[in-house]
């Protein structure tokens, strides 16, 4: 034990290591630490800038990372400097904005997103190591605000001597809007530099007078390279290859789901299974044998939910069934509620494919009906077919534009009632009133188009639903102009050839050929 009762880094002797301990209410003195008050007697470790640092201390194989088999593999690959990170170079490059702060010793806090084995708290506990920084780590899970105040005054102890901290907290989308504004004068002030952890969007989940505060950067998943980088690190330190064939090899990283925890997990079951006798080389079946599938990255109610319906949603609009069949398949793979999927469908039916394709309505209601008699496996087939009909039907969102535009013209218009012609008088005050005088039955004109206005009375007429030419409703365009000019020459605005509102033969036969085509 240190002389404040601190345990020593393992390893190390007193002679090998050089700390100050910070300890509750009291100073202790010696050649080897400085102390000072510690909110509850905690040892905390900081490294004289001479001294090794706790990744050094810890020992190494001389390749760069720890090799003590007792420990999980994912644990002694743990980079020891930033150079070693993989996969984050838009984050860690000389250039880029974390590299950048490292080389100025300037850190601000920082929010870093992205999904699982990132490298997110990994690279947190080296930004502490270079610019030395206290590491201080809390767990939005397990802390509370009362553990939160015991930093914040560790920490401020510790400026009072010159002594910066950097406060890790893990998961920090846990924290509710009471706790995440406990962070906001100690980050204002400088007591502490905050690096929090999210596989959550920061901007629904944390509160936005913390993020005004903190600048977010944005993980990336790792992709193949670094994945194989990893893996040939881990191959290098256990002085082992994995016995699999070459298609199991890319299997085991694809597996991976670009998270390098996850990876190196599988690894270690791989060794296992070696270490059993196991066939070898293992082949993709053999591999899938040894290690259970993994669910694939997917939160019904978060990011990616909204994520993918979204890229399911555009691939249909963008008429690609290929891709919109894949991203079905990634959310129903997910756990998504395939009665959710077919809703949005009813939805898109209506609003993306419209009057183009009206029967794409009536498949959609089918393909909900028969998951809703069939379920799961089967019943999502439908759900699939109503996917394609969508993706390959031709677009139009008149309707929803033309109803948007009633919408607005219904408020500005107030409460008008409808045109005396078109009301039903049912009694003989009504009738006196004038209710229901002028009407014209359409179905008994001559061209079984009366013409009349339909607006209340003071509504200039105007076009609110204007059909495309795609699919159907090129025929319903020409429909409505036709019975434009009708209306045009039943009111004498000189469409017919006189001038007087008849039609000239040649323009009735022609827009009769029009309005008859359905």
């Amino acid at each position: 034990m240190s002389p404040a009762g601190g345990e020593y880094p393992r390893g190390c002797g007193r002679a090998e290591w050089t700390v100050r301990v910070e300890v509750v209410g009291r100073t202790t003195v010696g050649t080897d630490v400085t102390a000072r008050s510690y909110a509850r007697g905690m040892a905390r470790y900081v490294p004289e800038p001479d001294s090794p640092s706790l990744f050094d201390a810890a020992g190494s194989d001389g390749s760069g990372f720890v090799d003590d088999p007792s420990r999980p593999l994912a644990d002694r690959l743990r980079p020891r400097a930033l150079d070693d990170v993989v996969g984050q170079d838009q984050l860690l490059a000389d250039d880029a904005p974390l590299g950048r702060m490292v080389a100025s010793g300037r850190l601000s806090s920082i929010i870093l997103w992205g999904p699982p084995g990132c490298g997110k708290t990994t690279i947190a506990r080296l930004l502490a190591d270079r610019t030395g920084l206290v590491f201080e780590q809390v767990s939005a899970t397990f802390s509370g605000v009362a553990d939160l105040r015991k930093v914040f005054t560790a920490a401020a102890r510790r400026r009072e001597i010159g002594q910066g901290t950097l406060l890790f907290v893990d998961e920090i989308h846990r924290f509710n809007r009471a706790q995440q504004d406990s962070f906001l004068p100690y980050v204002e002030d400088g007591t502490v530099v905050l690096v929090g952890a999210t596989t959550e969007n920061p901007s629904f989940e944390l509160n936005g007078a913390l993020l005004s505060r903190c600048q977010v950067m944005v993980l990336r998943r790792l992709d193949e390279a670094a994945l194989t980088e990893l893996l040939a690190r881990a191959e290098s330190l256990t002085g082992r290859s994995l016995a699999l064939t070459e298609d199991a090899r890319t299997a085991l990283l694809s597996m991976a789901d670009g998270d390098g925890r996850y990876l190196l997990g599988m690894v270690e079951q791989v060794l296992a299974a070696q270490d059993a006798g196991g066939p070898e080389p293992l082949d993709v079946e053999g591999l899938r044998g040894v290690i259970a599938s993994r669910a694939p990255l997917y939160d019904k109610s978060h990011e990616e939910h909204y994520n993918l319906i979204s890229a399911l949603h555009k691939s249909m609009r963008g008429s690609d069934p290929d891709a919109a069949l894949y991203w079905l398949a990634r959310m129903l793979g997910g756990g998504e509620d395939p009665l959710y999927v077919a809703r949005r469908l009813v939805r898109f039916a209506s609003e993306d494919v419209g009057m183009a394709d009206p029967a794409a309505l009536q498949v959609t209601l089918a393909a909900w009906d028969a998951y809703e008699r069939l379920g799961s496996p089967e019943g999502e087939l439908a759900i699939a077919q109503a996917v394609v009909y969508l993706a390959t039907a031709p677009k139009s969102i008149a309707v929803y534009r033309g109803y948007g535009r009633a919408v607005r013209l219904a408020r500005q218009t107030g409460s008008l009632v409808p045109p005396a012609h078109i009301l039903n008088a049912p009694t003989r005050l009504m009738k006196e009133l004038g209710y229901g005088e002028g009407y014209e039955y359409d179905p008994d004109t001559a061209d079984g188009f009366s013409g009349a206005d339909y607006l209340p009375d003071g509504v200039e007429r105007q076009a609110l639903y204007e059909p495309t030419a795609n699919g159907h409703e090129r025929r319903i365009r020409e429909r409505l102009e036709y019975w434009e000019a009708l209306r045009a020459s039943k009111r004498g605005e000189g469409f017919g050839e006189g001038g007087d509102g008849r039609l000239g033969e040649g323009v009735a036969s022609g827009l009769s050929q029009a309005g008859t085509e359905t």
